[in-house]
C-alpha cells in the first residue's frame, strides 16, 4: 500500500473512531432502516438545546434532608377535598413519612409539635408573583419585571432579574406560602420565562429553585401590550395587533423547530453513510490483507485472487453542517410548542381568552391557565372541557376597562363548573393571606346558593396552583411521599383571624411566629435595632451658645 492509500486509510479509521465515540450514553440515536448496514457504527445526532436543556434555574439547589417532626392533635386539610378531623403529620428526610387519623408514633428523637385546637395544611402556593423582580422598597431601580423594548421578549428569564433579599420573601412565608412562580410582568405579548421557587433563604435565585420543576412562558393579551408599545407609536396598537404579533413569534419558532429537525436527518444521514463506507473499506481492506498475507506464504489461489485488482479506496471524509443558529427567543417557544414549557396567560376578558384558545389551536400550543381572567365565568365550561385552569383573584375588579365585569363568584363558578380555580396574589401584599382571599371567594360562592365547601376551596390554594406549576406529584396535598411544606395555623385558615404559627419547608422549619429570627434579607438587617443616641455636641472654651449668649458653662 502506497503512502496516499495509507494516509486515506488512517482517516477512514479516524472518522470511524470518531463516529463511536460520539455515541455516548444518553445521546440520542437516529435510526435509519433504509441504511441496512448491521456493520456500520450506531449514529448520534445532537439534539435541538431546548429538547436537552431542563429548567434554566437547575443544579444549585441545595440538598435536602430535616429531622423528624411529628405534628399531632389538629385538624388536616389534606388540599385534595377532604379532611381529617383529628390528626398526624410526621415529617423526616425532607418528604411527608405519615399522616392519617390519630396522633401517630413519633420516632427516636423526634420533635413532637402538639397542636392541638389548631389547623394543618400543605404549604401555600402562589402561581402569580412578581416577588424579586419587583421588590421591596418599590423604587424604579428594583424595576426588573418587564424588558419593554420590544413586544416580544420570550428569551429573558425572571430568573436573572430576580433578587432573593426582597423583604416580601420572608413576609410571603409567614403567610403560610412555601412555593411561588416568579413571572415577568404583562407590557409585553410574550414577556419570558418564568421559575418556580421553593421559599428558603439563599443568596442566590437559583438557590431557591424548586428542583425538576419545568419553567413557564408568560403571554398577555388586552390592553396592557397595546398600550404599553402603542404609545411608543409601534405594534401592536390594537388586539388585532397582539394575536397578530403572538402568531408570528409562534410560526418562527415552528420554522426553528423544522430546521432542526431537518439538520438532524440530514447529519444523521452524513453520519450513517460515513460509518457504511467505513465499514465497507475496512471490510474489503482486510480481505486484501488476509490475501496478501496468504499468498507470501505460498497460497496459490490467494495470489491469483490478488491479480490485477487495486487495493480498495478509503472513501473521503465528510464534513458536517453547521446546525442552525442559536436563537433564545424562539427556543424558548420551541419549548412551548413542544410542551416542555408550561403556558401562562394574562388576559381578562372572555373574547379575549376566547381569541387565545383559537390562536393556541391554530399555532399547536397548550394554555396552562389563564390568569387574573375575571370573565373566566363566561367561559367556564368551555375552559373545564379543555383542563385550562383559572387563576385568578377573590374580587379585584374595576380598576380599568377590561376588568369592569369582574364578579366575585368567579372562583366559585369555575369550581362548580368542575374547572380548576387557583387564587392568586399578583401582590407583594395579598400573597401574605391567600387563605383570606380562598375564603372569601369561598363565601361568594356559598351566598350566591353555590355547593360549595371548605375542603374544597382548599385545594384552590394547594392542590389547584400545584397542578398549574406541573409540580403536582410534590407538592399541594398532605400525603405520604410528597415533599414536607406544611403550615400549621393558630386557628381555622379561613378564618379572618388566622396567623401561620410555624411552616415547613422540606422539612425544615423556615417560620415560627412565637419565635421570629433575624429577617431573611440584609438589607433590613438591623431595622428592628433601636437608633444610636445622637451625642449632645460639646463647645470648644470661649464658643458662644447657640441661643447667642455669653460662653457655656461646663
Amino acid at each position: 500500500m502506497n503512502f496516499h492509500g495509507k494516509q486515506r486509510r488512517g482517516l477512514a479509521l479516524a472518522a470511524l473512531a470518531a463516529l463511536a465515540g460520539a455515541c455516548t450514553p444518553g445521546s440520542t440515536p437516529a435510526s435509519h432502516p433504509e441504511a441496512g448496514s448491521s456493520a456500520a457504527a450506531p449514529v448520534a445526532v445532537p439534539d435541538a438545546p431546548w429538547r436537552t436543556a431542563g429548567s434554566e434555574a437547575a443544579g444549585q439547589e441545595p440538598a435536602t434532608d430535616s429531622p423528624p417532626v411529628l405534628i399531632r392533635g389538629a385538624k388536616l386539610y389534606l388540599g385534595d377535598g377532604t379532611a381529617i378531623a383529628r390528626g398526624h403529620v410526621l415529617l423526616l428526610g425532607g418528604k411527608i413519612r405519615s399522616v392519617g387519623p390519630g396522633d401517630g408514633e413519633a420516632p427516636a428523637g423526634a420533635r413532637v409539635v402538639d397542636a392541638a385546637g389548631q389547623f394543618v395544611t400543605p404549604g401555600l402556593i402562589d402561581v402569580h408573583s412578581h416577588l424579586g423582580v419587583y421588590p421591596l422598597p418599590a423604587v424604579k431601580a428594583h424595576d426588573d419585571g418587564n424588558e419593554a423594548v420590544d413586544p416580544v421578549t420570550a428569551g429573558v428569564r425572571a430568573l436573572d432579574g430576580f433578587w432573593p433579599q426582597d423583604p416580601s420573601i420572608e413576609r410571603a412565608v409567614a403567610g403560610g406560602v412555601t412555593t411561588l412562580q416568579v413571572l415577568p410582568g404583562s407590557a409585553n405579548l410574550i414577556g419570558g420565562r418564568t421559575v418556580t421557587l421553593k421559599l428558603r433563604r439563599a443568596s442566590t435565585g437559583r438557590a431557591m429553585h424548586f428542583a425538576g420543576a419545568p419553567d413557564g412562558l408568560k403571554m398577555a393579551c388586552g390592553e396592557n401590550p397595546k398600550r404599553v408599545h402603542g404609545d411608543k407609536g409601534r405594534a401592536p396598537q390594537t388586539r388585532m395587533g397582539n394575536i397578530a404579533g403572538q402568531r408570528a413569534a409562534f410560526l418562527g419558532a415552528r420554522r426553528l423547530i423544522d430546521e432542526w429537525d431537518s439538520w438532524r436527518r440530514s447529519e444523521a444521514h452524513r453520519q450513517d453513510k460515513a460509518a457504511r463506507d467505513g465499514a465497507r473499506y475496512l471490510g474489503e481492506q482486510k480481505e486484501r490483507d488476509d490475501r496478501e498475507r496468504a499468498c507470501r506464504e505460498g497460497d496459490g489461489d490467494a495470489c491469483r485472487a490478488l491479480e490485477g485488482k487495486k487495493p480498495p479506496e478509503a472513501p473521503e471524509p465528510s464534513e458536517p453542517a453547521l446546525p442552525p443558529r442559536r436563537d433564545l427567543l424562539l427556543e424558548t417557544l420551541a419549548g412551548v410548542l413542544e410542551g416542555r414549557l408550561l403556558l401562562h396567560v394574562h388576559c381578562y376578558r372572555a373574547d379575549d381568552m376566547a381569541d387565545v384558545l383559537a390562536l393556541a389551536d391554530e399555532v399547536g400550543v397548550k394554555v396552562r391557565a389563564f390568569h387574573h381572567a375575571l370573565e373566566a365565568y363566561k367561559l367556564r365550561g368551555e375552559l373545564a372541557r379543555r383542563g385550562v385552569a383559572v387563576a385568578t383573584w377573590a374580587d379585584w375588579w374595576g380598576f380599568k376597562m377590561e376588568a369592569l365585569d369582574g364578579i366575585p363568584e368567579n372562583l366559585a363558578l369555575i369550581e362548580a363548573a368542575a374547572g380548576r380555580a387557583v387564587v392568586h396574589s399578583d401582590s407583594e401584599e395579598g400573597i401574605r393571606r391567600l387563605n383570606q382571599e380562598a375564603s372569601k371567594g369561598l363565601g361568594s360562592g356559598l351566598r350566591a346558593g353555590l355547593a360549595l365547601t371548605e375542603e374544597g376551596a382548599m385545594r384552590w390554594i394547594t392542590e389547584n396552583p400545584a397542578w398549574v406549576l406541573g409540580v403536582e406529584e410534590r407538592v399541594g396535598t398532605l400525603a405520604v411521599g410528597k415533599d414536607a411544606d406544611v403550615v400549621v395555623w393558630d386557628a381555622d385558615p379561613f378564618s379572618v383571624y388566622a396567623r401561620a404559627a410555624l411552616v415547613f419547608v422540606d422539612g425544615l422549619e423556615r417560620y415560627d411566629a412565637a419565635h421570629p429570627g433575624a429577617p431573611w434579607s440584609d438589607f433590613e438587617a438591623g431595622a428592628d435595632e433601636p437608633p444610636l443616641k445622637k451625642p449632645e455636641p460639646v463647645a470648644a472654651p470661649g464658643a458662644r451658645s447657640a441661643d447667642g449668649g455669653g460662653e457655656k458653662k461646663p
